[in-house]
């Protein structure tokens, strides 16, 4: 059966990515002055104005206009053409007191209370074996366009070009295997004097080909650069930005579930950005121990309690052992539970502003993203020992 799914990515430059790379860079200042920091940083960017707001508890000053002048600058933008405004004040003890001492050790002298859950919610993980990075195909080209956009542009092999730029790329399946790029788009901010023509020429060249160098597009392919025609105006002045308004270029190019909880600007306490990422760890080692082609896992949380109220497994057909079995054995061999998903995945050393461009699964550097041939191997045998009783 033929289908066609489409999905976007962004450049660094767009004004919700850039909202995103500042809250993160003010997480990342946090937690190298204090590894047990708590954030919820928002931003806001539009014309000439960035505004800061949130919680933060920190042992040291953080100095976040210095930290967002150098987002800004990493972004593609002059920090002096914006004023920024800043409202942060500390973490709710009502929240913090359920984070530090989790509702099942609650009230008893334990000096290894557990952490409970920053918040409720309901967070998944995916992997596929459609492509190497085990994610839907049309996200993972989308997000190389990108990258490519902005390299040829920091690299100066496209002149007049900004950082403001998204792509969209359909795929054409047949039975779950994809087998052709059927449309890319691609949108960039210009110099006012650029020649349409020209640019078309030069994204071909310089960003769609290595971009596509695996997946190649071929003489169908309906490529449309610039739609709209002219793109001078962009950025900020253009279109305000937001942090986590790019939820589905972050995740799975909403061709997988999304609970609906953003990532950046907050820390590891904070589920619905750790236990995502501990999702999409176990989905990923499940298909990699051979036991599916493609896995979605779900934990469900409740706020302070460390436990998940909710664990699933869903294989969409493709497992080796039933949805149920997987789950039963899943629980017993990942970590599920806030403090353990921090520590097994180091997440409070993690570089986060890396995460808050090309999505959070793009590099095999993040530890969500290692193979952990332990961890397979314990959930085999976990399986076959349930098989026996």
């Amino acid at each position: 059966m033929i289908k066609y799914l489409t999905a976007e990515g962004v450049c660094i430059g767009h004004p919700d990515k850039l909202c995103d790379l500042i809250s993160d860079s003010i997480l990342d200042e946090a937690l190298s002055l204090d590894k047990d920091a708590h954030t919820a940083v928002e931003t806001l960017a539009t014309d000439g104005k960035i505004i800061v707001c949130g919680e933060i508890a920190c042992k040291e000053k953080i100095n976040v206009r210095v930290t967002v002048r150098k987002a800004l600058v990493k972004a593609g933008y002059d920090p002096d053409d914006f004023s920024i405004s800043v409202f942060l004040h500390t973490q709710s003890k009502d929240i913090a007191s359920g984070v530090k001492c989790a509702l099942e050790t609650r009230g008893t002298d334990s000096k290894d209370a557990e952490q409970g859950a920053g918040d409720q919610g309901t967070v998944y993980g995916y992997a596929t074996l459609e492509c190497g990075a085990m994610l839907p195909l049309p996200l993972v080209l989308s997000n190389n366009i990108c990258k490519s956009l902005d390299e040829a542009r920091e690299k100066g092999f496209i002149k007049g070009i900004y950082s403001d730029g998204k792509a969209q790329v359909t795929v054409q399946y047949d039975d779950d295997i994809p087998e052709r790029i059927s449309t890319i788009v691609v949108s960039v901010q210009h110099d006012e004097n650029k020649n349409l023509e020209t640019l078309k020429d030069e994204i071909i060249e310089h960003v769609l080909k290595p971009a596509l160098k695996y997946f190649p597009l071929d003489e169908k392919t309906k490529v449309y650069i610039n739609p709209s025609g002219r793109f001078v105006e962009g950025g900020p002045s253009a279109d305000t930005g937001l942090t986590g308004r790019k939820l589905m270029v972050d995740t799975y190019g909403g061709l997988a579930p999304h609970g609906g909880g953003a990532f950046s600007g907050k820390d590891p306490s904070k589920v619905d950005r750790s236990a995502c990422y501990a999702a999409r760890f176990a989905a990923k080692n499940i298909v990699l121990a051979g036991l599916a082609k493609k896995c979605t896992v779900s934990f469900s949380y409740a706020i302070g309690k460390a436990e998940p109220v909710g664990v699933n497994v869903c294989t969409s057909g493709t497992g080796v052992y039933s949805d149920e079995e997987l789950t039963k054995a899943l629980v017993k061999v990942f970590p599920t539970k806030p403090k353990d998903i921090i520590e097994r995945l180091s997440l409070k050393s993690v570089r986060y502003q890396e995460t808050a461009t090309y999505g959070h699964f793009s590099s095999p550097l993040y530890p969500w993203e290692e193979s952990d041939e332990t961890l397979q191997s314990l959930l085999i045998k976990e399986l076959e020992d349930g098989r026996k009783k």
